[in-house]
């Protein structure tokens, strides 16, 4: 008897149907094999299949089995396959009738009592059932808030083997999940705590305050540059709370990169604030970057839509930092293996910090100032291109210090914030496009400079011998302050203030 039952695999993020085949042949000695490039844990899930259908009180066939991953030249992993493998085998012993099953897509790994286990990668199961035309999903029950996220589609939640079974044979009714309702929220949710800073409680620091509130306005690069404990790691782990909430759109695009990984939260459908994530300076690049003998994604594609926070940049080794190129300006990740490539989504804010020199301090001598320079080179030209804004956090005065805090806080930051994405999103064609993502055409058109703001720019690319890039950087950043100060046209004066924010050109 032959059966099939439709399931799923993840190439990266991206979902692939996968059809799996189960060959019950009452012909030859008992033997099981599963081919279709099964990793470890395939290669397991018939002994799971097998107690999980005893101990569920159905037969189990004392014959040959042949299990079929298609397409076989695909890379299966993990459990996902206990379910519809059972629901395949309990199809060819008669135990499944109908053809209910011929419209779902089912994925779930078999605890040994038949109960059914929450595995990754739901929401893009979802999203592969809506893009086939399938009726719906059999999902873990624990999973079925997540595949809710994902409208026009009927989930059906599994808590186990005896509950799928009656269902598929119409004799158990289940209800589909309700689709659920987006509720936008804010802060960082599964990196730094991001709201736990107010802005309002560094003492001082108004220009980077200001910096800062430009680049999340923008979606701008960002780099921190000044003594040790002037509050650059305060500063960068108050920006969360001034981001705008996540939109839908990035809401999903998020939920589907954790979710590939399972990291996405339980019984929660989407993950509703940006993500924030701050690698130690030991990490690998395949850590930072993703990778690996089976492709993963990254802590730059866990940062999708969020912040990657880099803290004493310099002390990164410089294969991890290079590797930072492609996805600062690509928005993208491409890991190429001998089997083909897979692509990654990369589009988040670089938020790094660093000392002027090893010792902490500013220099004071030419000793001190040569320091400087060796430290700086750690990080490339072409890097340091990438980065839109660049903003030196000076010591706090005294008198800063023991006075009250008074300074701007994060509710009136992130209010103007809000206002200037708004901007952004109804010029630039939705909230997924930010004025870091302009196009040089699209600079042209929407960040025309008059001539003394152009003779300005002029100026400052000859005498700091700025890249073609930094000229377009500085462009982005002079539309983002228009935004903010809600004018069409860009002044000379914005044109000012976002070269100065290039002083690492200043200083290499």
């Amino acid at each position: 008897m032959l059966a099939q039952v439709h399931s799923f695999v993840l190439q990266g993020i991206e979902p692939l149907a996968c059809e799996v085949e189960v060959d019950v042949s009452e012909s030859g000695l008992p033997k099981t094999t599963i081919v279709g490039l099964p990793d470890a844990a395939v290669k397991e899930s018939l002994e799971r299949v097998r107690s999980a259908i005893v101990n569920s009180g159905y037969p189990f066939p004392m014959a040959r089995l042949l299990v079929s991953l298609a397409p076989g030249d695909v890379r299966k992993e993990g459990p996902i396959y206990d379910l519809p493998i059972a629901v395949g085998l309990l199809l060819a012993g008669g135990i499944v009738t109908g053809n209910a099953h011929k419209r779902l897509l089912v994925a779930g790994e078999l605890a040994l009592d038949g109960r059914v286990r929450p595995i990754a990668g739901v929401i893009n199961l979802t999203l592969l059932a809506k893009r086939m035309g399938m009726d719906g999903v059999v999902v873990p029950s624990e999973n079925a808030g997540e595949a809710s996220a994902v409208e026009g589609i009927d989930v059906y939640a599994a808590g186990s083997l005896a509950t799928v079974v009656g269902f598929l044979n119409g004799v158990l009714e289940l209800e589909p999940m309700p689709p659920s309702e987006y509720e936008a929220g804010r802060g960082d949710g599964t990196g730094l705590v991001g709201g736990a800073i107010d802005f309002a409680d560094i003492r001082g620091q108004e220009g980077v305050k200001r910096a800062l509130m430009v680049a999340a306005a923008g979606g701008h690069n960002v780099i921190m540059v000044g003594p040790a404990g002037t509050g650059k790691s305060m500063c960068a782990k108050a920006l969360p709370g001034i981001l705008p909430p996540l939109s839908r759109d990035e809401a999903l695009e998020v939920t589907r990169v954790y979710s590939a990984v399972g990291k996405a939260p339980r019984g929660q459908p989407l993950i509703t604030a940006r993500p924030v994530r701050a690698p130690h300076h030991t990490a690998s690049p395949v850590a930072v970057v993703g990778g690996g003998g089976v492709p993963r994604p990254g802590e730059v594609s866990l940062a999708h839509h969020g912040v990657l926070f880099l803290d004493e940049m310099p002390e990164f080794p410089r294969a991890v930092l290079e590797t930072l190129r492609q996805p600062l300006e690509d928005g993208e990740v491409s890991i190429a293996r001998a089997s083909g490539s897979v692509r990654f989504p990369a589009s988040f804010m670089l938020v790094g910090a660093m000392n002027p020199t090893p010792k902490g301090d500013m220099p004071a001598d030419e000793v001190g100032h040569k320091a400087m320079e060796r430290y700086l080179s750690k990080l490339s030209g072409p890097l340091i291109d990438r980065v839109d804004i660049h903003v030196e956090v000076p010591p706090v005065p005294y008198e800063q210090l023991r006075g009250r805090a008074s300074g701007t806080g994060s509710a009136e930051l992130r209010e103007r914030v809000v206002k200037a994405r708004a901007v952004q999103a109804a010029r630039n064609g939705g909230s997924l496009k930010t004025n870091a993502g302009l196009s040089g055409r699209e600079l042209d058109r929407w960040a025309e400079l008059d001539a003394a703001a152009a003779s300005l720019l002029k100026s400052a690319m000859q005498e700091l011998r700025l890249s073609a890039r930094a000229y377009d950087k500085v462009r982005r950043v002079a539309r983002t302050l228009a935004d903010l100060e809600g004018s069409g046209a860009i002044t000379v004066e914005q044109v000012a203030e976002a070269v100065g924010y290039r002083l690492l050109d200043r200083q290499m």
